[in-house]
């Protein structure tokens, strides 16, 4: 698992130090090498496996005689990332000879480390402070272990491309039995490079404003392709000649648009219509209208929406698209209330065979088609079937009879055609009598089936 982990981080330090794109930043590349000192007493750290004793943090932090010092023991690499930021990597090698105050011989510690460092200094400085984070492996004699470290230090820039480097690290390990805890101290000789004339035009890249496209010394590096006087890297129109207050485009129809910003560029239009026309001005432009000379709203690719029953509802709005309505019945007739005493006329004809909800006779049969083609008529309105009976016989039995008659009569029209999600019944008995019971007219027009509008 060990040697597997191991060979991850190798090939992840390889993969950092090989990127090789151009930046925008000249010298991106720093080699380095140089000896490193090994110092594991002033950690704090318990007592390693080699019986050291450790001191306090920083305690005799610069007592050389605790440091294990190797010549040409370091060799580093670092790429610029962006602004201030680089990742690094570097391998130390040290022959350790005490640790602390004691002596040992014989161990070998070798340390790969992977770090992102963040510079303090503007580029041009002379004098570069930085610090520094990230990961390492580490070898002990035979042990391997993983650790972290953080870091700072300060380089002296002798010229663009070489300097001198001293820095610190504390090394952390994660295995406190077998790791080892320590400060290194690092001392080493920087080679900057990668500064070129990529694009070979005579302009160094660091003073290019184009360094990857040849162009010309008085436009800093950068090509002006159509000879308009605009650079190509500030010419929208690179290749087509045109004047600055078009950011280097032409304007072919002349409406105040670049072509590039103009949907119709052979033909003038408005700003707000992308610099096209529209000729019927409904606020879709000729381009995008399907009637271009007949207004319409956007939904419908400005042409006007279709309304069949010429109701001024347009048909996508209108519940009855065939049937002329007001808008605020969503484009259906309303109820008037005399088709509802209509109704009711019609209703009472209506018969029943004698103490039965059993419908009777051909004059009925037409009755229930008429109704059927008011209610077909008005097919948004919701209509409640009422049974009504006189004083004859009990309440309960004059209950239970009108709700039958109510049902049969729904039930009736339901079989010749009419929606049954449109019908509810209601039954009074004799509650809402309309004549006196007490005479034989009276009874007879109580023994009544009648409608009211439902409730949506």
């Amino acid at each position: 698992m060990k040697t597997l982990i191991r060979g991850l981080f190798l090939v992840l330090t390889l993969v950092i130090t090989s990127v090789a794109q151009a930046q925008d930043d000249n010298n991106p590349w720093v080699i380095s090498f140089g000896v490193n000192a090994v110092d594991s007493y002033p950690t704090n750290a318990p007592t390693n496996q080699f019986g050291g004793e450790t001191g306090n943090w920083f305690n005799e932090f610069y007592n050389t005689s605790h440091w294990n010092i190797s010549s040409i023991s370091t060799l580093g690499v670092s790429r610029y990332v962006v602004d201030r930021f680089s990742l690094s990597s570097r391998f130390s090698f040290n022959q350790l000879t005490t640790f602390g105050d004691t002596s040992v011989q014989g161990t070998t510690f070798a340390s790969l480390n992977l770090v992102a460092r963040n510079s303090l200094a503007k580029k041009s400085s002379t004098w570069e402070p930085f610090t520094e984070v990230g990961a390492n492996y580490n070898w002990l004699d035979d042990e391997q272990y993983f650790g972290f470290t953080v870091g700072g230090g300060l380089v002296y820039w002798k010229n663009d491309n070489l300097g001198i480097s001293y820095q610190v690290n504390y090394n952390h390990s994660v295995e406190s039995v077998t790791g080892l805890t320590n400060f290194q101290h690092y001392l080493g000789v920087n080679f900057k490079y990668g500064g070129v004339d990529t694009d070979g035009d005579g302009v160094y890249d660091k003073d290019d404003a184009c360094p990857e496209v040849a162009g010309l010394e008085e436009f800093g590096g950068c090509p002006d392709s159509d000879g308009d006087g605009i650079t190509d890297k500030e010419d929208a129109c690179p290749n087509r000649a045109g004047s600055a207050e078009m950011n280097g485009c032409p304007d072919t129809d002349g409406d105040g648009l670049s072509d590039i910003e103009d949907a119709c560029p052979n033909r003038a239009g408005t700003a707000q219509m992308g610099g096209c026309p529209d000729t019927d001005g409904d606020g879709v432009s000729d381009k995008d209208d399907t009637c271009p000379e007949e207004a319409g709203p956007a939904a419908n690719n400005g042409c006007p929406w279709p309304d069949a029953d010429g109701d001024g509802v347009a048909d996508k709005d209108d519940s009855c698209p065939e049937l002329a309505g007001v808008a605020a019945n969503n484009g259906c007739p309303e109820l008037p209330q005399d088709v509802i005493e209509t109704m009711n006329t019609e209703g009472t004809m209506i018969r029943f065979k004698a103490e039965s909800a059993e419908i009777i006779g051909a004059d009925s049969a037409e009755v229930i088609q008429k109704i059927k083609g008011i209610l077909e008529s008005y097919p948004t309105a919701t209509f409640v079937v009422e049974g009504h009976a006189s004083s004859d016989g009990s309440k309960g039995y004059n209950l239970k009879l009108s709700e039958s008659r109510a049902a049969s009569v729904q039930a009736a029209l339901i079989a010749a055609g009419a929606d049954a999600s449109r019908l509810s019944t209601a039954s009074y008995g004799e509650e809402k009598p309309i004549g006196n019971n007490d005479t034989a007219i009276g009874r007879k027009v109580n023994r009544r089936v009648q409608f009211t509008v439902g409730k949506e």
